[in-house]
C-alpha cells in the first residue's frame, strides 16, 4: 500500500520537474531567446504517453474504489478525470503548434507561449490537487486489496522515460533531466 502511495507521488514529482524544465523553455521563449522546441515536444508527448499507458490506468482503479468508499467523492474524482481529458487535448494543441514550427512554418511565438501556459496551469492545478486532496485520501481509504487491484491494472512495459531501450527523444530527454537535477540547488 505504501509503495503504491509512494511511486504515486514520486511519479507527481518527476511530471513536476518536467514541467519545470517546459516552463524554462516557455520563459526563454517569452523572451525572445531559442527554446528547444523539440524538447519542449518530447516533455509533452511523454507526459502524455506515460500518463496514458501507466500513470492514468492505476488512478482510474484508485479512483474508483475510493469513490465506492466513499460516494462524496465522485464529483472531484468526475473532475480529475476531466482534467485529464483536458490537460490531453492541451497537450494535442501544443504539441500541434511545436511541430508545426520545428517543420519552419509560421507560428506566432505568443501562440506557443499562450498554449504552453494553458498546458502548464492545468497540469500545475491537476498535480497539485492530486497531492494535497486525493493522494493523502487514498492512503486513508483503500484497502490492501484495492492496491493490490491497482498493481493488476498495471500494464506491462516500462516507464518510456527510465527504461533502457527508450527511443532516442526520450533518452536525450533523460538525460537533460539528470543534468538538470545535478544543476539546479
Amino acid at each position: 500500500m505504501a509503495e503504491w502511495v509512494a511511486q504515486w507521488h514520486a511519479e507527481h514529482v518527476r511530471f513536476s520537474q518536467l514541467l519545470d524544465f517546459l516552463d524554462a523553455q516557455v520563459a526563454e521563449l517569452h523572451e525572445g531567446e531559442d527554446p528547444d522546441l523539440g524538447a519542449m515536444c518530447d516533455v509533452v508527448s511523454y507526459l502524455s504517453e506515460f500518463g496514458d499507458r501507466f500513470h492514468h490506468p492505476r488512478e482510474d482503479v484508485a479512483f474508483a474504489r475510493m469513490v465506492a468508499r466513499d460516494p462524496a467523492l465522485r464529483l472531484p474524482v468526475n473532475r480529475l478525470l476531466q482534467e485529464h481529458r483536458a490537460i490531453a487535448f492541451a497537450g494535442e494543441q501544443l504539441v500541434a503548434l511545436l511541430s508545426e514550427a520545428m517543420a519552419e512554418g509560421v507560428v506566432l511565438r505568443s501562440s506557443i507561449e499562450a498554449s504552453a501556459a494553458l498546458y502548464l496551469t492545468y497540469y500545475r492545478h491537476h498535480l497539485a490537487t492530486e497531492e494535497r486532496q486525493i493522494v493523502p485520501m487514498a492512503a486513508r481509504l483503500l484497502t490492501p486489496q484495492d492496491w493490490d487491484a491497482v498493481a493488476r491494472s498495471n500494464p506491462s512495459g516500462s516507464d518510456p522515460v527510465a527504461a533502457a531501450a527508450c527511443n532516442d527523444a526520450y533518452r536525450a530527454l533523460r538525460e537533460r533531466m539528470a543534468t538538470r537535477a545535478t544543476t539546479t540547488p
